[in-house]
């Protein structure tokens, strides 16, 4: 069982950044695969940016912006959100796959103003 706890969202105008954490109740050093995921109203959950077996994705929408990193001492994984744009406004949730199961965050919103 991993319990993920999202932090950092807020409101914030096009072209400035967010730093998302997400803080794990045990040791990432051995998950699998960890990362971040969105949802904007009425659309579908969508990939966003993860660590998958140490190799590091993005979504093309995001590539240049966004930066994904981890800290294994203190079980976390941030999501860094620089030029963001009010296609960015989004729930982002923080995802982990161990052993075969999925686990989510609660969420945490983010906001971009035109």
């Amino acid at each position: 069982q991993v319990q993920l706890v999202e932090s950092g969202g807020g409101l914030v105008q096009g072209g400035g950044s967010l730093r998302l954490s997400c803080a794990a109740s045990r040791s990432i050093f051995s998950i699998r695969a960890m990362g971040w995921y969105r949802q904007a109203p009425g659309k579908q959950r969508e990939f966003v940016a993860g660590f998958t077996s140490g190799i590091t994705n993005y979504a093309d929408s995001v590539k240049g912006r966004f930066t994904i990193s981890r800290d294994n001492a203190k079980n976390t994984v941030y999501l860094q959100m620089n030029s963001l744009k009010p296609e960015d406004t989004a729930v982002y949730y923080c995802n982990a796959v161990n052993n075969g199961s999925w686990y989510w965050g609660q969420g945490t919103q983010v906001t971009v103003s035109s």
